[in-house]
């Protein structure tokens, strides 16, 4: 009894918007009691049929998450989540914000997810894994040969400068710097 008393104080301290998610599906640890689970093979494709009526006796699984997208077993087609991934991450971070984000079914906007995330596949900015270069702008691109240009030519200033003084300042040079 405690322990319901403990969820109706909780859900009295629940915006609406979280108020309504909750009501409208039901957090797995709360309703598992009242689920119902398939005992039926998932090799054999007929298995749902009842062998008099040639109907799917039970078709839908016991609880789906409104998160992800679910494919209807009758004809295949695939439908969209019920809440898109925006309402999603609003939906989370309301949960958060009020300790109940623990409840929410699985999506890929909760915090655990996201790190898990970050952790196996890092940080994928283009062009920095191994053998990839980043394209860049003209001038990025050619940054490089231009400056090692200038600095061969630092390099040869000082030849440059006495070659210059023993042609006589101008007369005969035919190597001005460009």
């Amino acid at each position: 009894m405690s322990v319901q008393l403990k969820h109706v104080e909780l859900a009295k301290k629940l915006p609406p918007r979280l108020l309504r998610f909750f009501a409208r599906f039901p957090p797995q640890t709360l309703s598992s009691s009242t689920s119902t689970t398939l005992t039926t093979s998932s090799s054999d494709p007929n298995a749902n049929l009842s062998e008099d009526s040639g109907q799917l006796t039970d078709p839908s699984p016991a609880y789906e998450n409104p998160f992800r997208n679910t494919k209807n077993p009758i004809t295949g087609k695939w439908h969209d989540p019920i809440y898109s991934l925006r309402r999603q991450a609003d939906l989370v971070k309301l949960a958060e914000a009020h300790g109940v984000q623990e409840l929410l079914p699985f999506t890929t906007k909760a915090p655990e997810e996201r790190t898990r995330k970050r952790e196996e596949f890092g940080l994928r900015v283009k062009g920095t894994g191994v053998g990839q270069r980043v394209k860049g702008k003209w001038w990025e691109r050619n940054m490089r040969g231009r400056l090692e240009k200038r600095r061969q030519a630092m390099l040869d200033m000082p030849q440059m400068i006495q070659t210059w003084k023993q042609l006589g300042h101008g007369r005969g040079w035919k190597k001005f710097p460009k």
